[in-house]
């Protein structure tokens, strides 16, 4: 799958290369293999963390409800507070990555979605839930934005094989998550805190593999930083009069792609986060078992595994990704369609198809790091267009649950979901077109 002679580059962007005649060693063959192991093992470790703060609350959300004695409107609020976190701190992602590198940024981003996880268990309050919870979206929220970075930059030439695989890992951590988390609660004796706490160990597991990449990278900056001195150079005073002397970047809000990328992810988002939150109780309401309505959710999630994989891959072999924006959305056309008509009758079939139309994620992903030239410009835009998307999702599922109880039913709220899939088909056409943001700023 990945060809193992492909070198990443540092994880601090901002170290200047040694003059060529330099008496640097290069890394051997053998310490290259390694590296790039390792990094792929970052990369999947880290992606597999990023929703089960998220997928375990939700499993056992009434279970905390009752031991913190919160209200039902705060756990309410509970639901909205992940994707508020993403656009809040997401934004933060740019410049933390242009002064510590992105590959330190993940790797605080793993320390602090495992002291999140581990904290939040054993709180007795609930604005000491809610801050840990906090702690732990932080950390995620820094790592969704600097992941298309983290391809971009060490892969440049497996951008849709990385993107697939991290992707499929995520959608596998949110899966898993969701469907493990209240079986693993009862094997240990149906303590909530337990349940919730044991995702801080597989979160503590991803720190490993960056932690380890770092502590790579200061030996190999500090041989770097000798061979320069032993030279007489001073590259490093040459590299900061170039950096001081650059431009400013232009803003990025210039670009009509960036907007339409940023719209693009903001309804996919809205419509993922309905479908996880609201789809079991539409089936349940149109007389679906609660054990078969939860597995039409989980046919739902794990559509996204083996596809999260496949749809980066393609969108890399493509210039105008437009084809696949609309096969995407044409899919959720249909299964908004069926769930409005005849939800339990096709019940497994309106499943499929709205687990394709939700690898619209990953396809999101891949555009990110194909619209733009340079791996600030990634930075730049994966900021942008995430903290922008996930600003547009927060009001949709709370939206939904509001047309649901004025209107009775869920004709309403069905056809308003249904109705977003046309922007958002349109902005993915436009987001998908053979350009970058660099041509527009």
């Amino acid at each position: 799958m990945l060809d193992e002679t492909t070198t990443p580059t540092p994880l601090r962007e901002d170290i200047a290369p040694a003059p060529a005649d330099s008496p640097a060693p290069s890394p051997s063959p053998r310490t290259t293999v390694w590296l790039t192991r390792l990094l792929v093992v970052g990369l999947v470790l880290a992606a597999v963390n990023l929703r089960p703060a998220i997928t375990s609350l939700g499993a056992l959300l009434e279970d905390v409800r009752v031991g913190l004695h919160m209200s039902g409107s705060v756990a309410g609020v509970l639901t909205s507070v992940p994707a508020l976190c993403f656009a809040v701190f997401g934004i933060t992602a740019p410049r933390l990555a242009r002064r510590f590198g992105p590959g330190a940024v993940v790797c605080a981003g793993m320390v602090a979605i495992t002291a999140g996880l581990l904290i939040r268990p054993f709180t007795n309050s609930t604005a000491a839930f809610l801050a840990a919870s906090a702690l732990a979206l932080m950390g995620i929220a820094l790592s969704n934005v600097l992941m298309p970075v983290i391809v971009k930059r060490y892969f440049p030439d497996r951008v849709g094989t990385m993107t697939g695989l991290y992707s499929m890992s995520l959608s596998a951590g949110t899966a898993v998550a969701a469907a493990a988390t209240v079986p693993m609660t009862g094997a240990l004796g149906g303590s909530w805190r337990l349940g919730l706490g044991l995702w801080a160990v597989v979160a503590a597991v991803a720190v490993l593999p960056w932690a380890a990449l770092l502590v790579s990278d200061r030996k190999s900056a500090a041989g770097a930083a000798r061979a320069a001195g032993a030279a007489g150079g001073d590259t490093e005073r040459r590299a900061r009069a170039r950096e001081s002397s650059q431009a400013p970047a232009p803003s990025i809000a210039r670009s009509r792609t960036a907007w339409a990328l940023g719209c693009f992810f903001g309804l996919q988002a809205t419509g993922a986060y309905i479908t996880m939150g609201w789809m079991p109780q539409i089936f349940r309401d149109a007389g679906v078992s609660a054990g078969r309505a939860g597995l039409l959710l989980a046919v739902t999630m794990v559509m996204g595994v083996p596809l999260a994989f496949v749809i980066p891959r393609l969108a890399t072999r493509m210039k105008n990704q437009g084809p696949i924006v609309i096969a995407l959305g044409a899919c959720g056309l249909i299964g908004y369609a069926g769930l409005f008509l005849a939800p339990a009758a096709g019940a497994w079939v309106w499943a499929v198809l709205l687990g394709i139309s939700n690898c619209a994620f990953p396809l999101a992903l891949t555009m990110i790091g194909m619209r733009a030239r340079t791996g600030p410009g990634v930075v730049r835009l994966s900021a942008f267009a995430q903290s922008t998307g996930y600003l547009l999702s927060i009001p949709g599922p709370l939206l939904v649950g509001v047309l649901y109880q004025h209107s009775g039913g869920w004709e309403l709220p069905i056809m308003f979901v249904g109705g977003l899939m046309v922007p958002q088909i349109v902005l993915g056409v436009i987001a998908g077109r053979d350009r970058t943001i660099e041509d527009e700023c």
